[in-house]
């Protein structure tokens, strides 16, 4: 029953999740908090993982959430769910494609799904920053001494340091391992 279920919360998933696999991530902490699957935090190292392996972070996490779920098969079954959907679609748009090239209600719709992906994806964002640089159970009223400084101080320096004409375009792998190797050296996860 518990395969059924996640191909089915990876299903719906797959389906609304328009606009990438960051467009995933708002969906990821509805269903956290509807079954207690994994925590916010969990839900970050998830999204680490994810970002630093290879393939779509969407599908990416969506394996990672059944294997941690229920193995082998959980994340066979999550994943199916998560690009059913598109599957789906694809065959159904490929069939009517000339239909749909020229309709101007569809063509309108895809242009009202930008702004909402956009939406999705800046929501994401700000959650993910949350999590990596606020302690847990922060308040507003504590926020200044919730603030993970280490870690703020290492997103300053790789925004900065991303932007210089001289490193702009070395590999993206190049600051992550540099980012996981300060952070094991400084401790960050028991910040």
């Amino acid at each position: 029953m518990m395969l059924l279920r996640l191909f089915w919360e990876f299903f719906k998933i797959g389906l609304f999740a328009v606009g990438g696999g960051m467009a995933t991530i708002p969906f990821l902490y509805d269903l956290s908090d509807r079954t207690g699957w994994f925590t916010y935090t969990q839900l970050a190292d998830m999204i680490a993982i994810s970002e630093s392996t290879p393939g779509p972070i969407g599908v990416n996490m969506s394996t990672y959430v059944g294997y941690e779920m229920a193995g082998i098969a959980g994340s066979i079954f999550t994943t199916l769910g998560f690009v059913a959907p598109s599957i789906i679609i694809i065959v159904i748009v490929s069939i009517f494609l000339q239909k749909f090239r020229d309709n101007r209600y569809v063509e309108s719709a895809f242009y009202g799904l930008r702004p909402a992906s956009s939406g999705l994806i800046a929501s994401a964002a700000l959650s993910v920053a949350i999590v990596a640089l606020l302690a847990d159970g922060w308040s507003f009223g504590t926020l200044w001494q919730s603030i993970r400084w280490p870690a703020v101080a290492l997103a300053v320096f790789l925004a900065i340091v991303t932007n210089l004409k001289q490193t702009k375009k070395w590999h993206p792998i190049v600051f992550l391992g540099f980012s996981a190797v300060v952070g094991i050296v400084f401790h960050f996860g028991g910040v």
